[in-house]
């Protein structure tokens, strides 16, 4: 159980509305998925290979392998001469002991025969005939003990880690787990997050706005957040205005979900209603959080999933979402990093603000002709605006504090454009 805040008209810190919100969500139960329906998902525990990789020592290149000691005292004036007793290729297994004096013919990847210690890459020998067996191979040189071997457990021993749990499966991960055996994933589920849109005055996107209602934006733009936070989305019918309605689909989705969002309806006018909504179906633990856009944010947990009633502007819904929600469903996932990525930067312009909240303009990031990193926001910070949230690449943050930033200030960079965890 998270903790209340001392009054729902409490103006929480953004800090502590995140630690409200994790307090209240877990890692999801394991799921096994096959490997090829593995990536982006979670490891839910440690998984180990069952062989040594690689199985067995092998050749790191198409050449000849040998014993370095017959070839150390090779030069230009007194060549090696070493006669080719095999030719193997990948997948071969040349089951004799190669002798002094000896040699194999070898593809990349082979096994190495007992009795070999040196690989030298075709390119660098010279043979006599076609270099097969029964010719003989010419070594003007010595090569060291080990050269252009892949000694067996190199990359991992059987029995240990490949993976440890709370891994995120990328494209190298997914050769890994073939490598060392792991053919079905134990991963943690995705979870679904519902998404309400509320407000008399919209229309779904598909229809064409009558004089006094605006299309819904915020829903796709919302079912777009959860996809790239790695979560399902469920879109629910635009709700209008009408507590009952709102209550009995609020409801619907708690049943449905394991995390809800809603966006409009969070504020104190005549027909917001979310906040009185969540404290009838459950317990709300604050409605307003200190940060521009987005201050009126209603938490509640109804029947043990979370809820959160997000602003109605869209640049609100949004950096609400990121800041709030995003670092909820990293660690419902399992994943280790909960938080977008952040970043030091130079201010690329004389930055006013109003008020005490903590600001989120939304910026782009460039290098100047000195190579610094610059961060400019937008002129218009309207909360109402897409345009300019959609060519943002991260949110420029303000202290409360702080009413004015120079040119050239140091600021702090929330990253959207890049995925959590990444070392920037």
């Amino acid at each position: 159980m998270g903790t209340l805040v001392a009054s729902l008209d409490e103006l929480v810190a953004v800090e502590k509305a995140q630690q409200v919100i994790l307090e209240e969500v877990a890692p999801l139960p394991a799921e096994t998925v096959a490997l090829t329906d593995a990536y982006g998902r979670t490891t839910a525990v440690d998984l180990s290979s069952d062989i040594d990789v690689s199985p067995f020592d092998n050749s790191a290149m198409d050449g000849f392998a040998f014993r370095a000691a017959d070839v150390a005292d090779a030069s230009e004036e007194s060549p090696a001469r070493l006669q080719i007793v095999a030719h193997i290729a990948a997948g071969d297994w040349y089951g004799e002991e190669v002798q002094p004096g000896q040699c194999v013919r070898i593809m990349t990847g082979a096994a190495l025969p007992d009795g070999v210690d040196a690989v030298e890459m075709i390119e660098k020998v010279a043979f006599t005939e076609r270099g097969l067996v029964g010719d003989y191979l010419v070594l003007d040189h010595p090569v060291e003990t080990g050269k252009n071997i892949r000694y067996a457990g190199e990359e991992i021993k059987a029995g240990t880690v490949a993976l440890s749990a709370g891994t995120t499966i990328g494209p190298a991960a997914m050769g890994l787990l073939a490598s060392t055996g792991n053919t079905m994933v134990p991963v943690h589920r995705v979870p679904t997050v519902g998404i309400l849109s509320l407000g008399s005055e919209l229309v779904e996107a598909g229809e064409y706005p009558t004089p006094g209602h605006i299309r819904n934006s915020n829903g796709p733009a919302l079912v777009g957040c959860v996809t790239r936070a790695g979560a399902t989305p469920k879109l629910y019918p635009t709700l209008p205005d009408d507590y009952e309605a709102i209550k009995a689909t609020l409801a619907q989705a708690i049943a449905e979900c394991d995390f809800v969002i809603s966006s409009g309806g969070a504020s104190a006018g005549d027909f917001d209603y979310i906040t009185d909504i969540a404290d009838d179906l459950g317990t709300v633990y604050f409605k307003y959080v200190n940060m521009r856009p987005g201050k009126s944010q209603t938490f509640a947990v109804i029947d043990n999933t979370p809820f959160l009633g997000l602003a109605g502007n869209p640049a609100a819904a949004v950096c609400g979402f990121e800041m709030l929600v995003f670092p909820a469903l990293q660690k419902m996932l399992g994943r280790k990093t909960l938080f977008h990525p952040t970043q030091q930067a130079s201010l690329g312009k004389d930055t006013k603000k109003k008020g005490a909240r903590e600001n989120y303009l939304r910026a782009t990031l460039a290098r100047n002709a000195d190579g610094q990193l610059v961060a400019t926001p937008y002129r218009n910070q309207s909360s109402a605006l897409f345009s300019t949230l959609q060519t943002s690449d991260c949110l420029v943050i303000v202290p409360g504090e702080v009413n004015f930033l120079p040119a050239g200030a140091e600021v702090t960079c929330v990253h959207l454009d890049i995925t959590a965890g990444t070392v920037i």
